[in-house]
């Protein structure tokens, strides 16, 4: 038990040092983009108007709103303090809202997305790469090549092969936006059908780029272990060949499931390619949104928010590598 506290100890120290690096980077970063998005808004809000000093009057206060004009230390500290009580100031590109509020609206659009298709390919790809690797034969020659075809087509390239069959050719589905544009979001049956209809077209996208991979992972890694010492020896034993077969993709799912992490901790980001050529109204499309229009308050918000995802997202699947395999024990225990 000594030796688990020292292992999940150190992770816990490498979670706060690169947590803080991630701060450092999110406020950074947006910074050092070209050009200046308090003079487009100044811009927008000044049409029409002659006088400079009126102008230049515009450009204060919202370099004051902003917090633009003090040093770079102070904003970083002032940025820091802010975004631990939730609080990311003003859109820049969406003004007059508050980053929070664009973000709470689009999340969970992503979130409902995401999670389902990522957990959907996860579980299908990795049954398949399995069954492949124990049946052999005809079924593991049509899958692998299969596997490889669809892992090999970026996400922008199955969402537009999705779209034009099912949405322009056979008409089937819609091809954009995530409910109809006469609708208004209410509970009746007419708009969750509508949100249903239009949802299919990005999720199947989603789910197909990751069942590819999946089934190529898991398939390799229980051929890996099919062939491992302890198989032959437990045959050899007369161990029952399910008992095996249980231990032989419970040790294969190991890498699998830190896939499954990586994979949830990043799904903001995932959702931008679906999200864009789907005119899908997530987080994603909020993300090019919000790089075209400068606005490097609602972009530092939603990188951090990935950030922040990724480090849980690792952090946990080691506490839960801890507990699973018996090698950390092993190698703590020394």
């Amino acid at each position: 038990m000594k030796g688990y506290r020292r292992y999940f100890a150190n992770k816990l120290i490498w979670f706060f040092i690169t947590l803080v690096v991630a701060f450092i980077l999110n406020f950074t970063l947006p910074r050092l983009m070209p050009g200046d998005p308090v003079a487009a808004i100044v811009s927008r809000m000044a049409q029409g108007m002659s006088n400079a000093t009126g102008v230049q009057a515009i450009y204060e206060q919202y370099t004051e709103l902003f917090g633009i004009n003090r040093p770079i230390h102070e904003q970083f500290f002032i940025y820091v303090s802010n975004a631990l009580r939730g609080d990311f100031g003003y859109s820049i590109s969406q003004y007059p809202r508050t980053v929070a509020d664009v973000i709470r609206s689009s999340i969970f659009w992503t979130i409902g997305l995401q999670l389902p298709a990522i957990i959907v390919g996860w579980i299908l790809g990795n049954a398949l790469g399995a069954l492949a690797a124990y049946r052999r034969g005809t079924f593991d020659r049509v899958l692998l090549p299969a596997s490889l075809f669809v892992s090999s087509i970026p996400a922008f390239g199955m969402a537009v092969i999705l779209l034009v069959i099912f949405g322009v050719s056979l008409q089937w589905l819609p091809t954009s936006g995530g409910y109809g544009y006469d609708l208004i979001p209410n509970l009746s049956w007419n708009f969750i059908w509508s949100v249903i209809v239009h949802y299919q077209l990005p999720f199947w996208t989603l789910v197909l780029i990751t069942i590819g991979g999946q089934a190529i992972g898991m398939r390799s890694m229980s051929i890996y272990e099919l062939n491992a010492d302890y198989v032959k020896y437990s045959r050899f034993m007369g161990i029952k060949d399910n008992q095996i077969v249980r231990y032989v993709f419970r040790n294969a799912m190991l890498p699998q499931i830190t896939g499954l992490a990586l994979a949830l901790g990043t799904m903001v980001f995932g959702a931008v390619v679906a999200e864009v050529v789907f005119s899908y109204p997530g987080l994603g499309s909020t993300i090019l949104t919000a790089s075209l229009g400068q606005d490097y308050p609602l972009l530092s918000a939603t990188t951090l928010i990935i950030s922040i995802m990724v480090l849980v997202a690792n952090f946990s699947i080691e506490i839960i590598y801890g507990f699973l395999d018996p090698r950390i024990k092993a190698a703590q225990a020394d």
